[in-house]
């Protein structure tokens, strides 16, 4: 799954398009209302001085700059000060993706709001962050479990091997017999940890805090799916030139942030997320200023952002704290 997404000719090696003529749909794609929600959250912890005004904020795997900027763009609406006081920064590792964010942010601000880059987290190193992620979990390398085996991959075909014994030992502890166990999910919380010494990091995902006990890894191309185990998937035609993906296991995820002394401070849906963070009242600020038709434009866009059968319940958000 890393060569699959990231290797030489990996899918997310270079620029790849989202929402309608891509692949996907994200929060991010559906609605600048969502990058409103989380600044409003933000906004919050400003100025209930749980988070300082000089502090950062950090998106991670921004693909073209979207949230990080729909952020900036809120913040500034609430308190323009924020702005000069503010130190704003993505976490990219690819350049051919760093250009086209560079390219946005510039048409998008100019000159006005200046955004750092790195290539990982482990570079950030400063007092305080506000850390912002969509859709990223899911897109760590994982393993495929089942009967204390672990798929292999040779010429594009699946096959299956004893599993070590540490990952025996972790499905055994996560009651698990069929399906992902993701891997990375505790280097990133140490490098997260290790260079930032106070951060809030909140991060949106599709998944559960259960174990389904069934194999969620699936391929997404041009908005279709088709499960990795699918007969009717040809393994070497979908390598790197699709989406690969699986649902989160959140407790997994809880359990790598944990044993860096992060605290969870919340864990819910999206759609109770987002109108916590204030996304209903954004709207109705937006009715005022705008003509009927953008405001029903905006709440139809909203409604798949907080619908149930849509994105409400099936994307949750975790909020982490050191």
């Amino acid at each position: 799954m890393q060569a699959w997404l990231y290797g030489e000719r990996g899918y997310y090696k270079h620029f790849k398009a989202i929402g309608k003529s891509g692949d996907f749909y994200t929060a991010v794609s559906t609605s600048a209302f969502f990058g409103a929600s989380i600044a409003n959250h933000f906004f919050a912890l400003l100025s209930e001085k749980k988070a300082p005004r000089d502090g950062w904020l950090v998106e991670i795997g921004a693909h073209q700059g979207y949230l990080l900027c729909d952020m900036v763009q809120w913040l500034y609406s609430c308190d323009p000060a924020l702005i000069e006081t503010l130190h704003f920064a993505i976490v990219e590792r690819q350049p051919e993706v760093q250009t086209a964010q560079k390219a946005y942010i510039q048409k998008r601000f100019g000159d006005a709001v200046k955004v750092h880059f790195f290539t990982d987290i482990a570079e950030v190193n400063v007092p305080y962050a506000f850390i912002v992620a969509n859709e990223i979990l899911d897109a760590f390398p994982c393993e495929l479990y089942k009967d204390e085996k672990i798929a292999t991959v040779d010429a594009h075909v699946i096959g299956w091997q004893a599993a070590p014994e540490a990952l025996r030992d972790f499905a055994q502890k996560h009651r698990l017999r069929t399906g992902e166990i993701a891997v990375g999910y505790n280097a990133f919380a140490q490098e997260m940890a290790g260079g930032i010494t106070h951060l809030d990091f909140v991060t949106f995902d599709y998944g559960e805090r259960y174990v389904r006990n069934d194999f969620s890894i699936r391929i997404y191309q041009a908005h279709e799916t088709l499960p990795l185990f699918d007969e009717a998937l040809v393994l070497a035609e979908a390598y790197q030139k699709a989406d690969i993906t699986y649902d989160v296991n959140f407790a997994q995820v809880m359990d790598a942030f944990e044993a860096e002394d992060f605290e969870t401070v919340a864990y819910e849906t999206q759609a109770r997320a987002l109108v916590r963070f204030g996304l209903i009242d954004i709207l109705e600020q937006y009715a005022k200023t705008t003509t009927e038709i953008n405001y029903l434009r905006e709440a139809d866009r909203i409604k798949t952002l907080i619908s149930p059968t849509v994105m409400g319940d099936r994307f949750k958000m975790v909020h982490f704290r050191k």
